[in-house]
């Protein structure tokens, strides 16, 4: 029975998320602090407690600080003409890169965003300062806590994984399934109770053309 939905990959770790992909367009969603630049017309209206009402066009002041999905900053974010400017979610400010450094291992990073590394890579869109250090953090956080999340995947056979999991950001838990669908594949192999291997259907068509060419 074929499923009624294919993953579709990823594409959030860069400037670029995939539209296709569900993961991005969750992570699209999840909340940017910012500051406005500059008066922003109707936006006010859905920010009540920040715009002056109907006399005002329901604008929205500069200085202004809100959350706003990741997806609107991105749209509303210029360099040239500065509607507004992004401040760092504290988890990617110069504390927290310091307790990664540390030891990221320690960290709940489900809790603190579960589109830790995908979010933090949108983040380099807005040209911060502090982009290179974000980045170099995102990656040694990564390398912290990769062989932990793959040793746990590897020694959970058959068992309850949910606190192993728990911890865990959306893209390690994809990789810690991956780590599980693995080992369980080995296991299976090893008790003789793997499928039996048949040629691919690249292989089956590449022959299928060679014969007709020789009856050809």
């Amino acid at each position: 029975m074929s499923e009624a939905y294919f993953p579709v990959e990823s594409g959030a770790l860069g400037v670029e998320e995939n539209f296709l992909s569900l993961d991005d367009i969750l992570m699209s969603n999840e909340k940017l602090p910012v500051r406005m630049e500059t008066a922003m017309p109707r936006l006010g209206a859905f920010f009540p407690e920040l715009s002056g009402g109907a006399e005002t066009d329901h604008a929205i002041p500069p200085g202004s600080k809100l959350e706003i999905p990741l997806w609107l900053a991105k749209g509303l974010f210029d360099t040239k003409r500065r509607i507004l400017s992004v401040e760092l979610p504290k988890i990617y400010q110069e504390g927290w890169r310091t307790v990664f450094s540390a030891d990221a291992n320690v960290v709940d990073l489900h809790k603190m965003g579960p589109h830790f590394y995908g979010f933090g890579s949108q983040l380099l869109h807005f040209d911060s300062p502090e982009n290179a250090d974000i980045s170099q953090s995102l990656l040694q956080t990564f390398i912290g806590r990769f062989r932990r999340i793959m040793d746990s995947s590897q020694n959970a056979y058959n068992e309850d994984t949910s606190a192993l999991v728990a911890r865990l950001d959306e893209m390690e838990r994809g990789l810690f399934q991956m780590g599980q669908k693995g080992l369980n594949n080995f296991q299976c192999w090893e008790k003789g109770q793997a499928s039996q291997i048949t040629a691919s259907n690249l292989v089956q068509n590449y022959k299928k053309r060679k014969f007709t060419d020789l009856e050809g």
